[in-house]
């Protein structure tokens, strides 16, 4: 790897305080460019729309990501003055439609719920452990690195709140429901290992990866298929729920640690029926009839 490519990440680390994953995935995605490419601080125009071909394979949310680090490492080296042209432009473009997040129904968050709080009838640490996880997952809308990474000194003691380190370093505070606090005190009393951190494994804590693996034997368990469930769409489903239940897009992206708004209102694909009896139901003048107009207008 070139070492203009590590100089723009440096910038991305000490600048933007980019996190470990994003600079991870930044690292991917340009190494691979530059596989195919060469220095990419040398690559003209032609060179980068060749990447249009080797890139049709990929998903169109794919090779917009792709696109979008080339294009910032290209401003990074027009900025710094290594280059005096932008070939960026040239970059593949395509119009890709952001998904709709994957969501839960009520239904199978509650057949969640109902079999781990069974397994956790035994005291078993094993099912303390993923009780509390699925409640801080669903219940506070934790991504998975700052559930998995919370530090023992993040449980709630006098207030209802975790101190959240999310993307970027920065922090945050989320509630934590009574049902959360409940089972935190109970993955407490059985908490085995030692160390620094909420959810101990070898030395340091529990891994995303163990957590996906974990979320999804739940969900075989539970009778819902294993493909619907993940860390991540537990999230969607503590957005989505709440935000069907009447909750404010800019408290909800408080709670999330969006930066943007616009990445909050992904959430707004509510049912239109629903919004409609919102609006019939809630609106000052839902209940108020028209008033009578003189005759003539």
């Amino acid at each position: 790897m070139s070492g203009t490519i590590e100089d723009f990440l440096a910038l991305l680390a000490a600048e933007r305080g980019a996190a470990a994953n994003t600079l991870a995935a930044y690292r991917r995605d340009l190494t691979a460019a530059e596989e195919l490419l060469g220095d990419l601080s040398q690559a003209d125009g032609e060179a980068l729309s060749s990447l249009g071909k080797a890139w049709a394979h990929l998903a169109p949310s794919s090779v917009s990501r792709k696109s979008s680090a080339l294009r910032q490492f290209y401003g990074f080296l027009a900025e710094e003055g290594i280059r005096s042209d932008d070939p960026s432009p040239a970059l593949p473009r395509p119009a890709a439609r952001r998904p709709l997040p994957k969501i839960l129904s009520h239904d199978q968050v509650d057949a969640l719920f109902l079999r781990v709080e069974e397994e956790a009838a035994s005291s078993k640490p094993v099912s303390v452990r993923l009780l509390a996880l699925l409640e801080l997952l669903y219940g506070s809308g934790l991504r998975a690195t700052e559930l998995v990474s919370l530090p023992l000194s993040a449980v709630p003691r006098d207030a209802p709140f975790l101190t959240v380190t999310g993307k970027g370093d920065q922090a945050r505070m989320v509630p934590v429901s009574e049902r959360a606090v409940q089972a935190l005190s109970r993955w407490l009393e059985v908490r085995e290992g030692e160390g620094r951190f909420l959810f101990p494994s070898r030395g340091k804590h529990i891994s995303r990866v163990r957590l996906f693996q974990m979320l999804k034997e739940l969900a075989v368990r539970a009778n819902i298929p294993p493909e619907k469930v993940s860390p991540h769409v537990l999230r969607h489903a503590f957005a989505t729920h709440l935000l069907e239940g009447g909750a404010d897009l800019r408290v909800l992206q408080t709670l999330l640690g969006h930066a943007d708004i616009s990445t909050t209102q992904i959430y707004t694909h509510v049912d239109a029926a629903r919004l409609v009896t919102l609006v019939n139901e809630r609106h000052p003048l839902a209940n108020a009839s028209l008033a009578r107009r003189p005759k003539g207008d």
